[in-house]
Formats: C-alpha cells, sequence, structure tokens
C-alpha cells in the first residue's frame, strides 16, 4: 500500500481543511527526478527531505479537492433581514493550474438575504475550499458565487476577488505590483444597476473617496 498522509495526523488548517489523501511515494519520486533534471542532487543534505516536505505540502495545499465546499452553507438560519451581507478581505492561497505556481489575495463576498442567513465563518471556509485546488482565478471567483446563489438562494449574490499571481511576477512577464482583479455578480447585483452599485461601493469604499 503506498504511503499516504494520513489528515488526523496533521494539522487543521484555520478553515478545517484537513489534507488531502496524498501517494506519498509517488510525489517524492516525482521530486527527485524533477530535482534530477535540473542539474541538482536530491541526495545531498539541503534536499535529502525536499521530495517528502514537497508532498506534504502538497496534501495542503490542494486540501480542497476532497471535500464540497458548498456543504459549508447546508446550515441556515431563517432571518428576516434584508440588507447586504458582506464579509471583506477573506485572505486565500491558491495555486494556478497553468503553471502551479501560487496565487495570493483577498475574497470579497456578499449577498442579499432571501430569509435565510449563514454563519460568517461559513463565508471564509466556502473561499478555503475552493481555492485549496488547482484553479485559475476566474473560475475560482464564479464557483463562490453560484454557490452562494444556489445554496442560500439570495435575492442577490457578489464575489470579487483581488490576486497577485507568482506565474507573473517569478517567470515570464516578471512585473511586480501587478493585481488581478475578478468578479462575479449574480441576481440584483447584476440585474440592476443601483444594487451594482451599491455593493461595488461596499467592496471597494475607498474608491468613493475624493
Amino acid at each position: 500500500m503506498p504511503n499516504r498522509v494520513d489528515p488526523y495526523d496533521a494539522e487543521i488548517s484555520p478553515a478545517d481543511l484537513r489534507p488531502a489523501k496524498v501517494d506519498i511515494p509517488r510525489i517524492e519520486k516525482a521530486v527527485r527526478e524533477i530535482l534530477t533534471a535540473v542539474g541538482e542532487d536530491p541526495d545531498r543534505e539541503g534536499l535529502l527531505k525536499t521530495p517528502n516536505r514537497v508532498a506534504r505540502a502538497w496534501a495542503e495545499m490542494i486540501a480542497g479537492l476532497q471535500e464540497e465546499p458548498q456543504r459549508h452553507l447546508k446550515t441556515v438560519f431563517t432571518e428576516q433581514y434584508d440588507e447586504v451581507v458582506l464579509l471583506r478581505d477573506i485572505e486565500f492561497h491558491s495555486l494556478c493550474e497553468h503553471h502551479l505556481l501560487p496565487f495570493t489575495g483577498k475574497a470579497h463576498v456578499a449577498y442579499l438575504p432571501n430569509g435565510k442567513v449563514v454563519g460568517l465563518s461559513k463565508l471564509a471556509r466556502l473561499v478555503e475550499g475552493f481555492a485549496r485546488r488547482p484553479q485559475v482565478q476566474e473560475r475560482l471567483t464564479t464557483q463562490i458565487a453560484d454557490a452562494l446563489m444556489e445554496s442560500l438562494e439570495p435575492i442577490g449574490a457578489a464575489c470579487v476577488i483581488e490576486a497577485t499571481h507568482s506565474c507573473m511576477t517569478m517567470r515570464g512577464a516578471k512585473k511586480h505590483g501587478c493585481t488581478m482583479v475578478t468578479s462575479a455578480l449574480r441576481g440584483c447585483f447584476k440585474d440592476d444597476a443601483r444594487s451594482r452599485s451599491e455593493i461595488l461601493s461596499l467592496i471597494r469604499p475607498g474608491n468613493n473617496q475624493q
């Protein structure tokens, strides 16, 4: 049997995401091959444990692949609240699926309830669940907004993500200081201009300062 990460042995992340069960020996073998291919010696002291470290790091970074993030939205509360619920600045770390390099940033998640609300921590866990897997920022943004619409059936939902991408800063264009911004607006936030303007001003209040 391949040696796999025991999720109960590893530290649980703040979002309660247990490390994925991955094939440790197979990843170790692949990492050793990469080190050899670039001219390194995988048996020298500094690199001797690197393949195992990489395997265990991957188990954490892709933890979202083995869970259904939408499960965090199953516990809802009946509440006749008809104003915007917004959680800003949800920090996340994800992997660009094109180069397997990290992109990091903040997600801003909002919805206009239609009789159902959810605990704010669940919004952060929703983001974490979709982020901890090979991703592209555009898909991550739409997955979060669509999950809110499907699970909470709100009048409107929105997700705006601001992130920096290592695949652009470390290689390729090598442009530092660039931030990629994506948005996914649903329901009234997409269909009604006033609602759209309101939610975007709440997400980015500094943009309205004169």
